[in-house]
């Protein structure tokens, strides 16, 4: 499947309004598009982790290749389900190999025993952000009602989760924890 754009600016959105996967017409707050905007964004974001010094290898190569999963979540949220017409759509076996990444890292990391503050090393800060706007992504997502493929639901779940381990890794135990009550 290869994408070929000729042009990238079309004026057909100068009224408010985009198009969806089927070429139908919706006004820019559509549901769909603050979804798939929002993973776009996510995208973003890791894309941005990715130039920051103390990622390790590891999780980075796995960053670039969710990065190309996000493409496939964007597409399968832009695109309405149309029995006529296979589409592209997130599978459970990308949900699975984010499950697979989280038990991996998961296993070398100390039980925690608070909640963890966002912060820590450089690398870990930014994790965090990422893990955020996944979870604003999934909650969009989940606005878009039944309509919407599940699995991109579950698979934004889980890619939030697997950010919260990973930068947990990225501290390398010495993560900021919180204190109930500290400053009281």
């Amino acid at each position: 499947m290869t994408v070929n754009l000729t042009k990238i600016y079309t004026r057909l959105g100068d009224s408010g309004e985009t198009h969806l996967g089927d070429m139908s017409r919706v006004a820019k707050t559509h549901p769909r598009i603050e979804a798939y905007g929002t993973v776009d964004e996510l995208n973003s974001h890791i894309g941005v982790s990715l130039t920051i010094a103390g990622m390790p290898e590891d999780y980075a190569a796995w960053l670039r290749r969710i990065q190309n999963d996000l493409f496939d979540v964007g597409a399968d949220t832009a695109a309405p389900h149309d029995p006529e017409r296979e589409r592209l759509r997130v599978v459970p076996e990308q949900t699975a190999w984010l499950e697979q990444r989280c038990d991996e890292v998961n296993a070398t990391l100390a039980p925690l025993r608070s909640f963890v503050l966002p912060g820590g090393t450089p690398a870990a800060a930014y994790l965090h952000v990422c893990r955020t706007v996944c979870r604003r992504a999934e909650r969009l997502a989940i606005a878009c009602g039944e309509e919407l493929n599940s699995e991109v639901i579950r698979y934004l779940n889980r890619l939030s989760d697997l950010l919260f381990i990973l930068a947990r890794g990225a501290n390398g135990g010495e993560e900021p924890l919180w204190e109930p009550g500290r400053y009281r």
